[in-house]
């Protein structure tokens, strides 16, 4: 992260959040493919010992995010599943805040992600950027620009369209 401080890139409502556990089909090429694209730092791994990654944690700035790779187990329970194995579909959005989301957006693109959404600002007060990345989960990424009441939200979402 850049010398901005997560106090000052996050709105203090999304600084304690929930941590998202993905589940992917290759959870070392996804780990790369995040370093690469979102910047990620790997904080750890945990290897299975029949071969994959059984947990993992990476950072993307301030937020951390656990994956593993899906075992022939879990998905013959249905206990978890990657979004291949959803036809390619995910009801997961995973939503991060960054200091620079248009540098974030071009080099997640070069590595491979698809944009979506390319950044812009938006009515909610934050440039936003919407990628995919090619386990097939749902990016939003968030670059904070402004606070605003509760009643400028409603107002600027009635004149958005």
């Amino acid at each position: 992260m850049s010398e901005q401080s997560v106090h000052t890139v996050v709105p203090e409502r999304y600084r304690l959040a929930v941590v998202p556990h993905i589940m992917v089909d290759d959870a070392a090429a996804a780990i790369d493919f995040y370093q690469r694209a979102f910047g990620a730092r790997e904080d750890f791994r945990v290897d299975s010992p029949g071969g994959g990654i059984l947990h993992a944690e990476i950072s993307i700035g301030g937020a951390v995010l656990m994956l593993g790779d899906v075992s022939v187990d879990e998905a013959e329970a249905a206990r978890f599943a990657s979004p291949a194995a959803l036809g390619g579909g995910t009801s997961v959005t995973l939503h991060v805040f960054v200091a620079d989301v248009d540098a974030l957006a071009e080099r997640a693109e070069a590595a491979g992600a698809q944009v979506l959404q390319p950044p812009k600002d938006m009515f909610h007060g934050d440039r936003t950027a919407i990628l995919k990345d090619p386990s097939g989960h749902m990016w939003v990424f968030l670059q904070h620009l402004e606070d605003i009441t509760e009643e400028e939200l409603t107002r600027r979402l009635a004149t958005a369209g």
